[in-house]
Protein backbone atom coordinates (compact mmCIF):
# COMPACT_ATOMS: atom_id res chain seq x y z
CA UNK A 1 0.00 0.00 0.00
CA UNK A 2 3.00 2.25 0.82
CA UNK A 3 3.68 2.01 -2.97
CA UNK A 4 0.69 2.55 -3.89
CA UNK A 5 0.25 5.54 -2.07
CA UNK A 6 4.06 6.96 -3.35
CA UNK A 7 3.00 6.62 -6.76
CA UNK A 8 -0.10 8.25 -6.92
CA UNK A 9 1.55 10.97 -5.25
CA UNK A 10 4.10 11.01 -8.64
CA UNK A 11 1.01 10.46 -10.49
CA UNK A 12 -0.80 14.00 -9.36
CA UNK A 13 2.21 15.81 -9.61
CA UNK A 14 1.74 15.45 -13.37
CA UNK A 15 -0.96 18.13 -13.49
CA UNK A 16 -2.30 17.18 -17.55
CA UNK A 17 -2.33 13.75 -16.76
CA UNK A 18 -4.47 14.67 -13.52
CA UNK A 19 -6.90 16.90 -15.74
CA UNK A 20 -7.43 13.88 -18.35
CA UNK A 21 -8.16 11.91 -15.31
CA UNK A 22 -10.51 14.40 -14.43
CA UNK A 23 -11.92 14.67 -18.14
CA UNK A 24 -12.64 11.04 -18.48
CA UNK A 25 -14.21 10.87 -14.57
CA UNK A 26 -16.63 13.49 -15.96
CA UNK A 27 -17.39 11.82 -19.16
CA UNK A 28 -17.87 8.24 -17.64
CA UNK A 29 -20.56 10.66 -15.15
CA UNK A 30 -22.04 12.09 -17.95
CA UNK A 31 -22.26 8.10 -19.27
CA UNK A 32 -23.78 7.25 -16.34
CA UNK A 33 -26.97 9.79 -15.85
CA UNK A 34 -26.75 10.03 -19.84
CA UNK A 35 -30.78 9.26 -19.44
CA UNK A 36 -31.12 12.10 -17.24
CA UNK A 37 -28.70 14.70 -19.07
CA UNK A 38 -29.95 13.92 -22.35
CA UNK A 39 -33.14 16.08 -23.84
CA UNK A 40 -33.75 13.26 -25.82
CA UNK A 41 -34.19 9.65 -26.01
CA UNK A 42 -32.51 7.44 -28.62
CA UNK A 43 -35.65 6.70 -31.02
CA UNK A 44 -36.65 10.52 -30.61
CA UNK A 45 -36.67 11.78 -34.08
CA UNK A 46 -38.07 14.74 -36.09
CA UNK A 47 -37.70 14.44 -40.23
CA UNK A 48 -38.51 18.24 -40.62
CA UNK A 49 -35.05 18.72 -38.37
CA UNK A 50 -33.18 16.99 -40.88
CA UNK A 51 -28.91 18.07 -40.34
CA UNK A 52 -30.74 21.21 -38.48
CA UNK A 53 -27.88 22.98 -37.19
CA UNK A 54 -26.86 23.55 -33.48
CA UNK A 55 -29.57 26.06 -31.93
CA UNK A 56 -28.81 29.30 -30.28
CA UNK A 57 -29.36 30.17 -26.92
CA UNK A 58 -31.02 33.66 -25.77
CA UNK A 59 -31.46 35.28 -22.91
CA UNK A 60 -32.45 38.53 -23.93
CA UNK A 61 -35.96 39.59 -25.46
CA UNK A 62 -36.70 41.47 -28.44
CA UNK A 63 -36.97 44.99 -26.89
CA UNK A 64 -33.40 43.74 -25.12
CA UNK A 65 -34.83 42.81 -21.33
CA UNK A 66 -34.03 39.75 -19.81
CA UNK A 67 -36.44 36.92 -20.22
CA UNK A 68 -34.65 34.03 -19.54
CA UNK A 69 -32.79 30.72 -21.29
CA UNK A 70 -34.90 30.16 -24.57
CA UNK A 71 -34.54 29.18 -28.14
CA UNK A 72 -36.79 30.10 -31.19
CA UNK A 73 -38.28 28.13 -33.62
CA UNK A 74 -36.89 27.04 -36.66
CA UNK A 75 -38.20 26.96 -40.20
CA UNK A 76 -36.66 24.71 -42.97
CA UNK A 77 -36.44 26.21 -46.94
CA UNK A 78 -34.29 25.54 -49.88
CA UNK A 79 -32.00 27.75 -51.85
CA UNK A 80 -31.16 28.89 -55.64
CA UNK A 81 -28.99 25.90 -55.26
CA UNK A 82 -31.48 23.22 -53.58
CA UNK A 83 -29.04 23.10 -50.53
CA UNK A 84 -31.28 22.70 -46.97
CA UNK A 85 -31.06 25.93 -45.02
CA UNK A 86 -32.74 27.02 -41.51
CA UNK A 87 -33.95 30.25 -40.65
CA UNK A 88 -34.95 31.15 -36.99
CA UNK A 89 -38.50 32.29 -36.86
CA UNK A 90 -40.22 34.43 -34.31
CA UNK A 91 -41.51 31.51 -31.97
CA UNK A 92 -40.56 31.69 -28.86
CA UNK A 93 -39.53 28.02 -26.87
CA UNK A 94 -38.41 28.84 -23.08
CA UNK A 95 -35.99 26.50 -22.30
CA UNK A 96 -37.25 23.89 -18.56
CA UNK A 97 -35.18 22.20 -16.43
CA UNK A 98 -36.62 19.02 -15.02
CA UNK A 99 -39.71 18.73 -16.95
CA UNK A 100 -41.25 16.20 -17.56
CA UNK A 101 -40.44 14.22 -21.14
CA UNK A 102 -40.54 10.93 -22.83
CA UNK A 103 -39.97 8.23 -19.71
CA UNK A 104 -37.47 6.28 -19.61
CA UNK A 105 -35.71 3.78 -17.06
CA UNK A 106 -32.90 5.08 -15.02
CA UNK A 107 -30.02 2.57 -14.40
CA UNK A 108 -32.91 0.08 -15.85
CA UNK A 109 -34.38 -0.05 -12.59
CA UNK A 110 -36.39 3.29 -11.67
CA UNK A 111 -38.75 4.70 -14.37
CA UNK A 112 -38.55 8.33 -15.08
CA UNK A 113 -39.90 11.14 -17.15
CA UNK A 114 -37.81 13.76 -16.03
CA UNK A 115 -34.97 15.59 -18.28
CA UNK A 116 -32.28 17.89 -17.12
CA UNK A 117 -33.57 20.23 -19.65
CA UNK A 118 -35.91 20.79 -22.67
CA UNK A 119 -38.17 22.52 -24.25
CA UNK A 120 -41.70 22.51 -25.45
CA UNK A 121 -42.89 21.26 -28.80
CA UNK A 122 -42.94 21.39 -31.89
CA UNK A 123 -40.04 23.01 -30.29
CA UNK A 124 -36.49 21.18 -30.63
CA UNK A 125 -32.52 21.98 -28.89
CA UNK A 126 -30.21 20.78 -30.76
CA UNK A 127 -26.63 21.50 -28.54
CA UNK A 128 -24.99 20.32 -31.40
CA UNK A 129 -26.85 20.22 -34.10
CA UNK A 130 -28.68 17.00 -35.10
CA UNK A 131 -28.21 13.86 -37.65
CA UNK A 132 -30.30 12.96 -41.22
CA UNK A 133 -33.19 11.73 -39.51
CA UNK A 134 -33.57 15.11 -37.05
CA UNK A 135 -31.77 13.29 -34.16
CA UNK A 136 -30.04 15.35 -31.54
CA UNK A 137 -26.49 14.56 -31.63
CA UNK A 138 -25.54 15.60 -28.44
CA UNK A 139 -28.09 13.09 -26.93
CA UNK A 140 -26.72 10.30 -29.11
CA UNK A 141 -23.15 10.84 -28.18
CA UNK A 142 -24.60 10.78 -24.41
CA UNK A 143 -25.71 7.34 -24.96
CA UNK A 144 -23.51 5.99 -27.75
CA UNK A 145 -20.83 7.12 -24.68
CA UNK A 146 -21.99 3.92 -22.94
CA UNK A 147 -20.90 1.23 -25.74
CA UNK A 148 -17.55 3.36 -26.89
CA UNK A 149 -16.54 3.63 -23.26
CA UNK A 150 -17.40 0.64 -21.62
CA UNK A 151 -16.52 -1.51 -24.71
CA UNK A 152 -13.03 -0.80 -23.81
CA UNK A 153 -12.98 -1.29 -19.86
CA UNK A 154 -14.80 -4.68 -20.50
CA UNK A 155 -12.65 -5.94 -23.35
CA UNK A 156 -9.17 -5.16 -20.63
CA UNK A 157 -10.45 -6.55 -17.81
CA UNK A 158 -11.40 -9.85 -20.31
CA UNK A 159 -8.02 -9.74 -21.82
CA UNK A 160 -6.19 -8.86 -18.43
CA UNK A 161 -7.28 -11.73 -17.12
CA UNK A 162 -6.76 -13.87 -19.57
CA UNK A 163 -3.03 -12.00 -20.27
CA UNK A 164 -2.06 -12.40 -16.11
CA UNK A 165 -2.87 -16.32 -16.27
CA UNK A 166 -1.71 -17.12 -19.47
CA UNK A 167 1.67 -15.17 -18.75
CA UNK A 168 1.96 -16.49 -15.18
CA UNK A 169 1.62 -19.56 -15.93
CA UNK A 170 4.30 -20.00 -18.77
CA UNK A 171 6.56 -17.81 -17.05
CA UNK A 172 6.34 -20.24 -13.68
CA UNK A 173 6.31 -23.56 -15.32
CA UNK A 174 8.34 -22.67 -18.18
CA UNK A 175 10.04 -25.67 -20.33
CA UNK A 176 7.18 -26.82 -23.12
CA UNK A 177 4.46 -25.26 -21.58
CA UNK A 178 6.44 -21.92 -22.02
CA UNK A 179 7.22 -22.90 -25.62
CA UNK A 180 3.45 -24.20 -26.31
CA UNK A 181 1.94 -20.74 -24.77
CA UNK A 182 4.25 -18.46 -26.23
CA UNK A 183 3.60 -19.82 -29.99
CA UNK A 184 0.22 -19.56 -29.10
CA UNK A 185 0.82 -15.77 -28.20
CA UNK A 186 2.91 -15.24 -31.49
CA UNK A 187 0.23 -16.71 -33.95
CA UNK A 188 -2.46 -14.23 -32.32
CA UNK A 189 0.20 -11.47 -32.97
CA UNK A 190 1.18 -12.18 -36.02
CA UNK A 191 -2.16 -11.79 -37.70
CA UNK A 192 -2.68 -8.44 -38.78
CA UNK A 193 -5.26 -7.24 -35.53
CA UNK A 194 -7.65 -5.39 -37.67
CA UNK A 195 -8.08 -8.44 -39.97
CA UNK A 196 -8.29 -10.36 -37.21
CA UNK A 197 -11.20 -8.58 -36.03
CA UNK A 198 -13.29 -8.20 -39.15
CA UNK A 199 -12.83 -12.32 -39.52
CA UNK A 200 -13.89 -12.41 -36.51
CA UNK A 201 -16.40 -10.28 -36.64
CA UNK A 202 -17.74 -12.18 -39.88
CA UNK A 203 -18.34 -15.37 -37.47
CA UNK A 204 -21.09 -13.62 -35.09
CA UNK A 205 -24.44 -14.15 -36.92
CA UNK A 206 -26.33 -10.71 -38.45
CA UNK A 207 -29.64 -11.95 -36.62
CA UNK A 208 -28.39 -11.12 -32.83
CA UNK A 209 -29.44 -8.10 -31.18
CA UNK A 210 -27.42 -5.19 -30.64
CA UNK A 211 -27.40 -5.85 -27.32
CA UNK A 212 -25.53 -9.16 -28.06
CA UNK A 213 -23.50 -7.80 -31.09
CA UNK A 214 -21.97 -5.75 -28.51
CA UNK A 215 -21.28 -8.64 -26.28
CA UNK A 216 -19.55 -10.55 -28.98
CA UNK A 217 -17.64 -7.62 -30.13
CA UNK A 218 -16.22 -6.94 -26.64
CA UNK A 219 -14.98 -10.50 -26.49
CA UNK A 220 -13.74 -10.48 -29.74
CA UNK A 221 -11.42 -7.04 -28.93
CA UNK A 222 -10.58 -9.13 -25.66
CA UNK A 223 -9.17 -12.22 -28.02
CA UNK A 224 -7.57 -9.97 -29.76
CA UNK A 225 -5.63 -8.09 -26.92
CA UNK A 226 -4.24 -10.34 -24.07
CA UNK A 227 -1.25 -12.43 -26.11
CA UNK A 228 1.06 -8.95 -25.84
CA UNK A 229 0.44 -8.85 -22.00
CA UNK A 230 0.50 -12.19 -22.19
CA UNK A 231 4.34 -11.92 -23.20
CA UNK A 232 5.48 -9.06 -20.63
CA UNK A 233 4.00 -11.01 -17.88
CA UNK A 234 6.21 -14.34 -18.96
CA UNK A 235 9.14 -11.89 -18.68
CA UNK A 236 7.98 -10.56 -15.23
CA UNK A 237 7.43 -14.01 -14.13
CA UNK A 238 10.52 -15.74 -15.04
CA UNK A 239 12.49 -13.62 -12.70
CA UNK A 240 9.68 -13.32 -9.83
CA UNK A 241 9.36 -17.22 -10.11
CA UNK A 242 12.93 -17.26 -8.20
CA UNK A 243 12.32 -15.16 -5.46
CA UNK A 244 12.88 -16.56 -1.78
CA UNK A 245 9.11 -15.82 -1.01
CA UNK A 246 8.16 -17.91 -3.86
CA UNK A 247 10.17 -20.85 -2.88
CA UNK A 248 9.32 -20.64 0.70
CA UNK A 249 5.56 -21.24 -0.58
CA UNK A 250 6.71 -23.94 -2.84
CA UNK A 251 9.14 -25.66 0.07
CA UNK A 252 5.45 -24.88 2.45
CA UNK A 253 4.06 -27.17 -0.28
CA UNK A 254 1.60 -24.82 -1.76
CA UNK A 255 -0.35 -25.81 -5.37
CA UNK A 256 1.17 -24.42 -8.56
CA UNK A 257 -1.91 -22.44 -9.24
CA UNK A 258 -2.12 -21.45 -5.69
CA UNK A 259 1.49 -19.51 -5.92
CA UNK A 260 1.18 -18.24 -9.34
CA UNK A 261 -2.31 -16.14 -8.06
CA UNK A 262 -1.36 -15.45 -4.94
CA UNK A 263 2.14 -14.77 -4.84
CA UNK A 264 3.74 -13.94 -8.33
CA UNK A 265 0.68 -12.25 -10.35
CA UNK A 266 -0.05 -9.55 -7.29
CA UNK A 267 3.86 -8.21 -8.42
CA UNK A 268 3.01 -7.68 -11.93
CA UNK A 269 0.05 -5.46 -11.36
CA UNK A 270 1.65 -2.23 -11.27
CA UNK A 271 3.07 -2.55 -14.63
CA UNK A 272 -0.33 -4.50 -15.70
CA UNK A 273 -2.24 -0.92 -14.65
CA UNK A 274 -0.56 0.84 -16.32
CA UNK A 275 -0.49 -1.60 -19.70
CA UNK A 276 -3.82 -1.99 -19.18
CA UNK A 277 -4.77 1.62 -19.07
CA UNK A 278 -2.44 2.22 -22.73
CA UNK A 279 -5.00 -0.19 -24.18
CA UNK A 280 -8.38 0.84 -23.76
CA UNK A 281 -8.11 3.31 -26.38
CA UNK A 282 -7.48 0.34 -28.85
CA UNK A 283 -10.58 -0.99 -27.69
CA UNK A 284 -12.41 2.31 -28.07
CA UNK A 285 -11.20 2.63 -31.92
CA UNK A 286 -11.36 -1.31 -32.62
CA UNK A 287 -14.83 -0.96 -32.19
CA UNK A 288 -15.77 2.54 -33.72
CA UNK A 289 -14.11 0.97 -36.44
CA UNK A 290 -16.27 -1.76 -36.51
CA UNK A 291 -19.28 0.40 -36.13
CA UNK A 292 -18.45 2.97 -38.86
CA UNK A 293 -18.34 0.27 -41.92
CA UNK A 294 -21.59 -1.26 -40.19
CA UNK A 295 -20.21 -4.44 -38.47
CA UNK A 296 -20.86 -3.35 -34.89
CA UNK A 297 -23.42 -1.68 -33.03
CA UNK A 298 -26.83 -0.77 -35.47
CA UNK A 299 -29.63 1.94 -35.40
CA UNK A 300 -31.25 3.02 -33.60
CA UNK A 301 -28.73 2.08 -30.57
CA UNK A 302 -26.06 4.86 -30.45
CA UNK A 303 -21.86 4.64 -30.14
CA UNK A 304 -19.34 6.87 -31.78
CA UNK A 305 -18.52 4.59 -34.56
CA UNK A 306 -22.29 4.26 -36.17
CA UNK A 307 -22.69 7.97 -35.69
CA UNK A 308 -19.55 9.10 -37.46
CA UNK A 309 -20.98 6.52 -40.52
CA UNK A 310 -22.99 9.74 -41.49
CA UNK A 311 -19.43 11.48 -42.17
CA UNK A 312 -18.53 8.90 -45.24
CA UNK A 313 -19.43 11.96 -47.44
CA UNK A 314 -17.13 14.88 -48.25
CA UNK A 315 -20.40 17.03 -49.16
CA UNK A 316 -22.38 15.67 -45.66
CA UNK A 317 -19.62 17.29 -44.01
CA UNK A 318 -19.53 20.12 -45.79
CA UNK A 319 -22.89 20.65 -45.68
CA UNK A 320 -23.39 19.74 -41.83
CA UNK A 321 -19.80 19.69 -39.83
CA UNK A 322 -21.72 18.99 -36.13
CA UNK A 323 -21.86 15.64 -37.54
CA UNK A 324 -18.12 15.14 -37.09
CA UNK A 325 -18.91 15.93 -33.25
CA UNK A 326 -18.47 11.85 -32.47
CA UNK A 327 -15.00 12.00 -34.04
CA UNK A 328 -13.92 14.92 -31.19
CA UNK A 329 -15.41 12.70 -28.42
CA UNK A 330 -12.78 9.38 -29.68
CA UNK A 331 -10.25 11.45 -30.15
CA UNK A 332 -10.78 12.92 -26.57
CA UNK A 333 -11.32 9.75 -24.72
CA UNK A 334 -8.22 8.08 -26.40
CA UNK A 335 -5.82 11.24 -25.31
CA UNK A 336 -6.96 10.90 -22.09
CA UNK A 337 -6.55 7.58 -21.83
CA UNK A 338 -2.75 8.06 -23.24
CA UNK A 339 -2.09 10.70 -20.81
CA UNK A 340 -3.06 8.99 -17.45
CA UNK A 341 -1.29 5.80 -18.69
CA UNK A 342 1.95 7.21 -19.55
CA UNK A 343 1.78 9.23 -16.29
CA UNK A 344 0.92 6.23 -14.26
CA UNK A 345 3.54 3.59 -15.89
CA UNK A 346 6.31 6.50 -15.05
CA UNK A 347 4.76 7.28 -11.69
CA UNK A 348 5.83 3.08 -10.98
CA UNK A 349 9.09 3.28 -13.02
CA UNK A 350 11.04 4.21 -9.86
CA UNK A 351 9.57 2.34 -7.81
CA UNK A 352 9.71 -1.20 -10.09
CA UNK A 353 13.72 -0.23 -10.70
CA UNK A 354 14.13 0.16 -7.19
CA UNK A 355 12.35 -2.99 -6.10
CA UNK A 356 14.01 -4.78 -9.00
CA UNK A 357 10.34 -6.43 -10.31
CA UNK A 358 10.83 -4.51 -14.32
CA UNK A 359 11.49 -7.65 -16.92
Amino acid sequence: MSEMRLAWQRFVRDRVAFIALGVLGLLYALTLFADVIAPYTLRDESRLHTYCPPSALHVLAADGSFSGLYVRGVAMHYDEYRRRSYNETQDVYPVKFFARGEPYQLFGLVRMDRHLFSVDEPGRIYLLGADSRGRDIFSRILHGARVSLTIGILGVLISFGIGLLVGGIAGYFGGHVDNVLMRLCEMVMMVPGFYLLLALRAAVPDSLSSLQIYAAITIILSFIGWAGLARVIRGMCLSLKERDYVLAAWTMGLGDMEIIVRHILPHTISYSLAAVTLAVPGYILGESALSLIGLGIQDPYASWGNMLSEAMSIVRIQFAPWILWPAFFIGLAVMCFNLVGDAWRDAWDPLLKGRGDNA
